[in-house]
């Protein structure tokens, strides 16, 4: 495997016109007009501490050699070591992993754990890798960024395209690069290699606690409710499980292949083993096809956009039919259409809270891990439902107090303790 970096973009270099980044910077603004905060704060909030490029170049399984763009963003880490997934995706850019790395930064500050924000991408479809060539791809992404990584400086976890197995394989190159097993390197590892108990379903399992105290907020009963959830993967199978529990009915979900409609709720259980045997929706035989396109604007209680970022736009807004988005992806939502789902009385459960619960258990793995220790289940899940409600509630109670909306309270939550951090460490150089 080989590697050779073929960028590196220091701290203070511009941004792409029209980028996600861009859009992200103009919440910042506005979120801190709220607050009294000096100028040159904000500015350093602004640029990302680094972001490095590199080629991966990895041998194929017909003996052939292919290279793969990959990224790895250090936001920032005012308040401890950046934090942040490793997705594999063939539409993946720089800019979308800064803009994420800038929205981890301040969804861990409303959690309030000691992580800044970081992220990194590698511009591929694992679909059409075999098994081995996703390893030596992993392998290779570790050792090109073993300068950047570590477990007191940055810390990947799982996003879109990889899993637990990956992690496993990041860890293990990093642990004989030095010479000895350090498991605190990576998060969302099997248990085996020092994983945490309820790592895998924390996002959606997240997600659904935070619909809970949302739906109560607005009086909506979840009991016979009806839910769309677009992306059935990790974030998106598990919410419709959860929130089913609940007493919720779902009716329509979505994956890269297809989507699927059915009135009077989908059996989840059979789904499941339909995606288990054929990785895809497509092929599900008890439900009406459908298009994403199609799921966003389906008649129901709770829409859940749990796929890529910029699903909810202006040009598809006015058509939604929902009393509530629960936002499981990062950044789904468009700022026009922010604006339009204010505007139809849309109650929006942001991303910044929405999606937070992978991150909140990757902090718990990670405490785990650098003390040696193991928690059950039971602690995970209750120290999880602990963290999200609090910072739910001090967001909407900000919210309702100054009379802005949620992900604009949450964000002002994030915004006061980076900077506040920022300021007590001194602005240096």
């Amino acid at each position: 495997m080989q590697s050779a970096v073929f960028h590196f973009k220091p701290h203070g270099a511009m941004m792409s016109e029209d980028s996600l980044l861009d859009d992200a910077l103009v919440r910042l603004d506005e979120a801190a007009a709220h607050l009294s905060i000096d100028p040159d704060v904000i500015e350093k909030l602004k640029y990302a501490r680094e972001t490095t490029k590199v080629r991966l170049m990895i041998r194929m399984d017909d003996g052939s050699r292919k290279s793969f763009l990959a990224w790895r963003c250090r936001y920032d880490d005012t308040r401890g070591p950046t934090k942040g997934g490793i997705r594999f995706h063939p539409d993946a850019t720089a800019d979308e992993v800064e803009t994420l790395a800038f929205w981890m930064t301040f969804k861990c500050a409303v959690m309030n754990l000691p992580y800044g924000g970081g992220k990194g991408a590698v511009q591929v479809d694992p679909r059409q890798l075999s098994k081995a060539e996703i390893e030596r791809l992993s392998r290779a992404y570790i050792q090109a960024f073993a300068r950047t990584v570590g477990p007191d400086r940055d810390i990947p976890a799982p996003d879109m395209g990889t899993d637990e197995q990956v992690m496993a394989w990041m860890m293990d190159t990093y642990s004989q690069q030095h010479g000895h097993a350090v498991p605190a390197v990576v998060t969302g590892k099997p248990i085996e290699l020092g994983g945490s108990p309820g790592r895998k379903e924390a996002t959606g399992r997240g997600l659904v606690y935070l619909i809970r105290e949302a739906a109560r907020h607005i009086g909506l009963p979840l009991q016979g409710a009806t839910v769309a959830i677009q992306g059935f993967g990790n974030v998106g199978s598990n919410a419709a499980h959860f929130v089913q529990q609940l007493g919720a009915r779902v009716v329509a979900v979505s994956d890269v292949s297809t989507g699927l409609y059915a009135p009077d709720g989908l059996d989840l259980g059979d789904l499941r083993h339909h995606t288990e045997l054929h990785r895809v929706l497509r092929g599900y035989p008890r439900a009406e096809r459908i298009s994403n396109e199609e799921l966003l604007e389906i008649d129901c209680d709770i829409l859940i956009p749990a796929a890529l970022e910029n699903q909810i736009t202006a040009e598809n807004a006015e058509r939604l039919r929902c009393k509530m988005v629960a936002e499981g992806a990062n950044g789904p939502t468009s700022l026009e259409a922010d604006q339009i789902l204010a505007e139809r009385d849309i109650f929006v459960l942001p991303d910044v809270l929405g999606n937070a619960g992978g991150v909140t258990v990757s902090y718990f793995e990670w405490v785990q891990g650098m003390q040696n220790w193991i928690w059950t289940l039971e602690e995970v899940n209750r120290r999880l439902e602990q963290v999200l409600v609090d910072a739910f509630n001090r967001s909407m109670a900000r919210a309702e107090r100054d009379n802005i909306d949620l992900r604009a309270a949450a964000l002002i939550e994030g915004i006061e303790r980076v900077t506040g951090a920022m300021l007590s460490r001194g602005l240096f150089p």
